[in-house]
């Protein structure tokens, strides 16, 4: 096999560096919650609002960061969103009053909206289709790994050398991420300069933030219906204005052109309800042996990194599997394998040996790096030069939707099953979570229908093997 000619593996490596530091600040926080609320004189729910912010900034950002790669440069956008995001991770480690804190944390997320799609867009203008799938394999491992890794790193900081060394770790990473850049990102780029869509701008951005929000409301403990009802319509009315707004602008904020293609479609809508679910996985693994089964939270940490190791393990297979099988067979049965885990997972209780959910955790992993691979790289894969900003940006903006919604979602879902327990077995703790597992392993059959309706030779000149 040789090696891929246009891919810069350099550069892959850069952006999927700072795709993990992107990532992993999202929610490293939660476990490190109590020691910073004490450290800020808060309660630790409110430390919650932090990673809101944080999360909220990115889905309302991200839009605009393919105009602003277009207008003014991939590498100025770029080495600038590694600046403002270093800087605010220095100050975060610095605040002292939540407020700060998290007016801190918005401006993380505005170097977090801009670094990794305009990192991303860099690696995708400067290779052939077939590198595609192996310039992905660079760009996915942080999006598997980070959330899996995260309540670990952020508990044993917090609990070591002190919640701030949460944010100090970006320093240095960031300091290697800028020098890197200003040698790695191209300089010679096509720069548009049409103006921005303002109109599209604020709809899209109130419409995320209502959606945030109110699915957010719902999963909390005690839900405010009035309001979760006022902004989830908040966000349907704003949202059908923004769709409306983006087919008749002649340059909208996010292109949706690319929604035609089949192949990007399936890597987006039916992917994000994929990403969406698999990313609420590792949540209610830790809500399930904690308050479910009663285990310390280390001892849950410790049984969640089996995750992290069926990424791993599998990671250096996943290309292979896909050049081999093609794009359809390997989405839908990563789908189809992970379901059936899940549906183990909901059989499971405090008797049953750790050796047997340890076994469990590595198999979800494993099914959750290859469908993570398979749906990062058919998203692109027929996607023409001419649409690969508008198709990136678009992309990332829906990811980051679905990675918003993962925790809300998980906690509405063990709500509604919690209650149903209880009706059955009063005196089950564990019977609400085991049950969410059977509607996750339910609703990822979702996924796999869409992509079965996929041409079994859908990305074929991504997934050619090489000779």
């Amino acid at each position: 096999m040789t090696r891929s000619a246009t891919l810069n593996r350099p550069l892959a490596l850069l952006v999927a560096a700072t795709f993990f530091m992107e990532n992993l600040d999202g929610t490293i926080i939660q476990t490190a919650a109590p020691v910073m609320a004490l450290d800020l004189g808060v309660r630790a729910v409110d430390i919650n609002i932090a990673m809101t912010a944080y999360l909220l900034t990115l889905a309302i950002g991200i839009p605009v960061s393919g105009w602003l790669a277009d207008r003014f440069g991939t590498r100025r956008i770029f080495t600038l969103a590694i600046v403002i995001f270093t800087v605010a991770s220095a100050l975060c480690a610095l605040s002292t009053t939540l407020p700060m804190l998290v007016a801190m944390r918005v401006l993380q997320g505005i170097g977090g909206a801009m670094m990794v799609p305009v990192g991303r867009l860099a690696v995708l203008r400067a290779i052939d289709k077939r590198d595609l799938l192996d310039a992905m394999a660079y760009l996915t491992w942080p999006a598997l790994l980070a959330p899996v890794l995260a309540p670990v790193i952020g508990g044993v900081l917090a609990d070591t050398v002190g919640w701030q060394w949460i944010f100090l770790i970006n320093i240095p990473i960031g300091v290697i991420a800028f020098i890197a850049a200003l040698r790695l990102v191209p300089v010679v780029e096509r720069i548009e300069r049409h103006g921005l869509d303002w109109a599209g701008f604020v709809l899209v951005g109130v419409a995320l933030a209502a959606l945030v929000l109110g699915m957010e409301q719902l999963g909390s403990g005690s839900t405010d219906w009035v309001s979760a009802g006022g902004l989830l319509a908040l966000a349907v009315v704003t949202g059908v204005g923004a769709v409306l707004r983006l087919r008749r602008a002649a340059h909208p904020l996010l292109d949706l052109s690319a929604l035609r293609i089949h192949t990007f479609r399936v890597g987006n809508v039916g992917g994000g309800l994929y990403r969406l679910l698999i990313g609420a996985a590792p949540f209610l693994f830790v809500l399930m042996f904690q308050s479910g089964f009663g285990w310390s939270a280390s001892q849950a940490g410790l049984l969640v990194m089996a995750v992290f190791a069926g990424n791993v393990v599998i990671k250096p297979a996943t290309s292979p599997l896909i050049r081999r099988f093609g794009f359809r067979a390997v989405i839908v049965w990563s789908n189809l394998c992970g379901a059936v885990v899940f549906a183990l997972c909901a059989c499971v209780d405090s008797s049953t040996p750790i050796v047997i959910i340890a076994i469990l955790l590595f198999l979800s992993g494993v099914f959750r790096s290859i469908g993570f691979s398979g749906y990062n790289s058919v998203q692109f894969a027929d996607v023409p030069s001419s649409l690969t900003s508008g198709a990136n940006t678009l992309a990332s903006t829906l990811q980051q939707v679905a990675v918003g919604l993962g925790i809300a979602v998980a906690a509405l879902i063990v709500r509604a099953t919690s209650a149903g327990a209880a009706l059955v077995d009063p005196g089950s703790a564990e019977l609400g979570y085991r049950w969410a597992f059977a509607v996750l392993a339910v609703l990822l059959l979702v996924p796999a229908i869409e992509a079965w309706r996929m041409s079994t030779h859908a990305g074929a000149e991504v997934a050619a093997a090489r000779r």
